[in-house]
């Protein structure tokens, strides 16, 4: 295997210029959506499936997606995700109706699936232990700037050009880094090949999360959502115990409960999101109906947190290749605790500047956790199951934040029932926030022992 320096910055680079997309094409199409809806003449419902599907299909295929790369071969896959990723971005560019538009962006959810399931596992393939944190951290850092960077490009692009120009930037992106992989990356990762794959499993896993994830999000929409939530939390449980006893399963759960660094690590990473990720939702709307904030300035003051974020990934990284990842995981979700410890004491005339000291915690332990702690994760199992091991850290972050999504939906279902969230009901709201970061913060402490729990000494 080529591990010259040129190789593994070619590696670094096509890897985290797709994972930069994977969330830009999430957080980009949010600040499109009233465009894209004066355009269809399509209503709330037709623009909320625009971004569940894309959820939905992210969420359905990342463990299937990473059990056939470890069998069949992770470049194969990243490859093949990367290619359809071009195919059904052009798809949506020049979609001609709003249900075309939804389709083609669950497909693009199932392409971003393939990609994301095999880029963790082929950079623990490729590069060696002793620089392998530095690169997940550029890799994580690539992601969060995704993140931030959507709402503002978009923002500009739906102002000045069209919302389409959002898809056809991110072709370009897409084509290029899909030649440089396939010119440039040499070699094949299949440590799994000749077992058998779960099929069977994969169909119930499938249709139960998709069932939990549409009673979910639906939950205020539709009045059998909440039967589409049990149904599918049934499936996922009967998944469980086929699991167990199939013997080539999709998901070791042996191996997962056997493996304290590998249990811990990933539970820490679904009570990290579910507790943190409702923040930005609740800021968002506290910036702009309680203080009467601009939505441009309200931008504005929410991409500090993923902007920390991008900066620390990266020194996070370096620094889990010196010591051990998991102290450095755990301070990181300290500081994310302290930062919705400090939100549960936010009122209609909090000051700015403890505005501005939650989003700089949050960004500061987020950055510090979340490369060190998928370190901890990749370096704890075997190399045969890394693209597996790269899907269940991706599906905790999902199932992290439809957890938090729940929570939020019931709270506010509680305080408000169905007023919707003005001026007049700010104080309700206010109080909805405060409740759910109390029970975020109780998460984040919970976090906290997991992670420590996994701690094993020096690196």
């Amino acid at each position: 295997m080529n591990n010259s320096k040129s190789y593994l910055t070619t590696t670094l680079w096509v890897i985290a210029s797709v994972q930069f997309l994977t969330p830009f094409m999430f957080s980009a199409v949010g600040v499109a959506l009233p465009a894209i809806g004066k355009e269809f003449n399509a209503g709330a419902v037709h623009l909320g499936l625009i971004e569940m599907v894309y959820i939905l299909g992210v969420a359905m295929f990342l463990l299937p997606a990473g059990r056939f790369a470890d069998i069949n071969g992770r470049k194969k896959i990243f490859l093949s995700g990367s290619f359809f990723m071009i195919l059904t971005t052009i798809a949506v560019s020049l979609a001609s109706n709003i249900q075309l538009l939804i389709l083609f962006r669950l497909f693009q959810g199932a392409c971003a699936a393939m990609i994301t399931s095999t880029s963790f596992a082929m950079l623990t393939s490729i590069f060696p232990p002793e620089r392998r944190g530095r690169a997940i951290g550029v890799v994580v850092s690539a992601v969060y700037l995704g993140i931030s960077a959507g709402p503002t490009l978009a923002g500009l692009m739906v102002q000045y050009l069209n919302w389409r120009w959002i898809f056809y930037c991110a072709v370009i992106v897409e084509v290029a880094a899909f030649l440089f992989a396939l010119t440039r990356l040499k070699g094949e990762w299949a440590e799994a090949k000749g077992e058998r794959f779960d099929w069977f499993g994969s169909l119930i896993y499938m249709v139960s999360l998709a069932s939990i994830i549409i009673g979910v999000v639906e939950l205020k929409e539709l009045d059998y959502a909440k039967w589409f939530a049990f149904c599918g939390s049934l499936g996922m449980f009967l998944f469980f115990i086929y699991e167990l006893r199939v013997e080539s399963p999709l998901l070791p759960l042996k191996k997962i409960v056997t493996n304290k660094i590998f249990m811990f690590s990933n539970l820490a990473t679904w009570l990290n999101y579910a507790a943190s990720f409702g923040l930005t939702f609740f800021f968002s709307i506290y910036l702009q109906v309680v203080r009467g904030v601009s939505p441009r300035d309200a931008g504005f003051i929410l991409v500090l947190q993923p902007l920390l974020q991008a900066l620390c990934a990266p020194v996070a990284g370096r620094m889990s290749d010196r010591y051990e990842p998991a102290w450095i995981a755990t301070a990181g979700m300290a500081l994310c605790t302290f930062g919705l410890g400090l939100a549960t004491m936010i009122t209609d005339s909090t000051s700015f500047i403890m505005v501005y000291s939650i989003l700089i915690f949050m960004g500061l332990g987020f950055g510090f956790f979340s490369t060190p702690n998928s370190t901890a994760i990749m370096s704890s199992i075997a190399p045969r199951d890394y693209g597996i091991a790269s899907s269940i850290i991706a599906t905790m972050r999902t199932t992290g934040m439809l957890t938090g999504m729940t929570i939020i939906t019931i709270l506010l279902s509680y305080y408000l029932g169905n007023q919707p969230v003005t001026p007049a009901t700010s104080k309700a709201f206010v109080s909805t926030m405060q409740t759910a970061m109390a029970l975020f913060s109780g998460m984040g402490i919970v976090a906290i022992f997991l992670s420590m729990g996994r701690i094993r000494g020096g690196r």
